[in-house]
Parts: structure tokens; C-alpha cells; sequence
């Protein structure tokens, strides 16, 4: 795998990342720890995953855009990610579950063991407070967030699905 000085792919406590088939990884992001990407997955310039104080694992496709953070909490939360995942630019996951088909938007803010369910958006600028359960199928958006609206079958694979395949194409712009 390509390392330049500036990325940083770092052990610790014993625990080394893993990444699974056709991953790109930006030259300047950080992963280090107990962090296990799946197949397709992308993490773009200055995203930052952290397994240090538990562990994290993704699925496939899934993609950390830049300047996002992705952490847990020590001990007690580790943060779960499936497929088909966007984490948008700047925003922060930390010690949580996000399952399969999810889109967390520019900005926002997913808290300590929260539950974000498949085929829902987590909008732009939204806070996800502690504990918080997010039902399937739905687009949750303010501060704290709250149900917005049901999202449409059309919108699920409109944007969510298109967003997660469209960062696989753009990744594959970086490896030629």
C-alpha cells in the first residue's frame, strides 16, 4: 500500500488497521488503531479515523469524506459502520452504529450509542444526541435532531445509493 509521509497508518496498543480490497486512502488522512475498512471504501483528505480507545468497522463502500472524524469511547462504545455509508465533509461520528444505506450529512454530529437504522439521512448541520434511536427510513434533521419527513424508496436510491457509488468512481479517479 501506498504511504506517503504525510499519512499517518499508525499501530497502537498492538491493534493495526485493516483495510479491505480497492480501498483509497488521501495522502494526508489519519487512520490508527483497532480500525477494520471492508472493500470499496474511500477516506478523503484530512479525515481522521481513530481506534484507539475502542474499536471501529466498516463495511463496504463506505466512504469518510474530508475533514470528517471518526471515533469511539473508551471502553464503552465502539463505532460500527455497514455498507453503502457516506460520512459527509466535516462531519463527526463518534462511538456509534450506523447501519447499511446511510447518508450523514456536511457537518453533522452523531453522538456516544447512538443507533442510526438502514435507508435514512442524517441532514446536513444535525446534532444526534447520546442514545438517540433512529428509525429506518427516515431523514432526522436540527439541533438535536428530530424526524424531518419518511424518505420515498426514489430517494433512497436516488441519493443515498448514488452518493455511496459515486465516491467508489471518484476514488478510482486517484488510483490511476
Amino acid at each position: 500500500m501506498f504511504q506517503p509521509n504525510n499519512m499517518v497508518i499508525k499501530s497502537v496498543l498492538g491493534k493495526t488497521p485493516v483495510f479491505g480490497n480497492d480501498c483509497f486512502l488521501a495522502e494526508n488522512c489519519t487512520i490508527v488503531g483497532d480500525v477494520t475498512l471492508g472493500d470499496q471504501c474511500s477516506v478523503w483528505f484530512n479525515a481522521v479515523v481513530r481506534g484507539d480507545v475502542h474499536y471501529i468497522k466498516m463495511g463496504n463502500k463506505v466512504n469518510i469524506q474530508d475533514g470528517a472524524i471518526i471515533h469511539c469511547t473508551y471502553q464503552k462504545f465502539p463505532t460500527i459502520i455497514g455498507n453503502h455509508v457516506s460520512i459527509g465533509h466535516n462531519a463527526i461520528v463518534h462511538g456509534c452504529t450506523i447501519h447499511d444505506n446511510v447518508l450523514i450529512g456536511m457537518g453533522a454530529i452523531v453522538m456516544d450509542g447512538c443507533i442510526i437504522e438502514s435507508n435514512t439521512i442524517i441532514a446536513a448541520g444535525s446534532v444526534v444526541t447520546q442514545h438517540t434511536h433512529v428509525p429506518s427510513g427516515v431523514i432526522f434533521g436540527g439541533v438535536p435532531a428530530k424526524k424531518i419527513k419518511d424518505i420515498s424508496p426514489e430517494l433512497t436510491k436516488g441519493e443515498i445509493e448514488r452518493i455511496a457509488q459515486n465516491y467508489v468512481m471518484y476514488s478510482s479517479w486517484f488510483k490511476e
